[in-house]
């Protein structure tokens, strides 16, 4: 199942208000530090096809 880039995002805030809580331990913070890496990885995969269909649908209308 394909997650949606607003999911993706919101997610993404999630982690990084965890990492900012300074109740956050050590451990757990590289954890969420690895999670939220993933996160924008997967992020930029979804805003790389989302310009590749963008870019096939201006060479349609040409």
């Amino acid at each position: 199942m394909t997650r949606k880039f607003e999911e993706l995002l919101d997610e993404l805030r999630v982690v990084m208000r965890k990492i900012e809580d300074p109740e956050t331990g050590l451990d757990e913070s590289i954890e969420l530090y690895e999670k939220g890496a993933a996160l924008i990885h997967l992020c930029e995969e979804v805003l790389t096809k989302a310009e590749l269909r963008i870019t096939e649908l201006g060479a349609e209308e040409i």
